[in-house]
């Protein structure tokens, strides 16, 4: 299948259900005020994200990737570990595949902070992640027509 300009892939990290809609809420009506369309794929959390980009990476039908989630500090280090790889896993994509993504996980210390930033009211971080994919895409599209002039 062929790749619209401006079609996406969302994928949401549902470990915290509440806060993962919110995201969602949030970076969907801002493509639906751009004129984007999208798919919406869910996987258990934000580790998960990398290989689910990388998926819609692989099948060649978006033209860019919105990654939604929240980890929330604990008591262990899996914390650092989630926060780091994820974050690592989707700048490789982005870097090695030239892949247009939108970084929308939430790496906070309580909920308090996760709703601060996700709440549609309050600056919606999903959002901030559909505008960045949408700046990357357009970037992307402006580079490519240099070369082949």
């Amino acid at each position: 299948m062929l790749k619209s300009m401006r079609h996406l892939m969302i994928v949401v990290a549902r470990f915290y259900e509440d806060i993962a809609e919110e995201l969602v809420r949030g970076a969907t009506a801002h493509l639906d005020a751009q004129g984007a369309t999208y798919d919406i794929v869910s996987v258990p959390g934000a580790f998960e994200l990398p290989a689910a980009v990388r998926m819609g990476i692989e099948s060649t039908r978006y033209a860019g990737y919105i990654a939604l989630g929240c980890v929330v500090r604990g008591e262990t280090t899996h914390y650092d570990y989630v926060c780091a790889e994820s974050a690592r896993g989707l700048n490789d994509l982005a870097i090695n595949h030239m892949a247009a993504i939108g970084y929308g996980i939430l790496t906070v210390e309580t909920m308090e902070q996760a709703w601060v930033r996700g709440a549609i009211a309050q600056g919606n971080k999903g959002a901030a992640a559909a505008e960045a994919a949408l700046q990357m895409i357009t970037l992307k599209k402006q580079l490519e027509k240099h070369e082949h002039k």
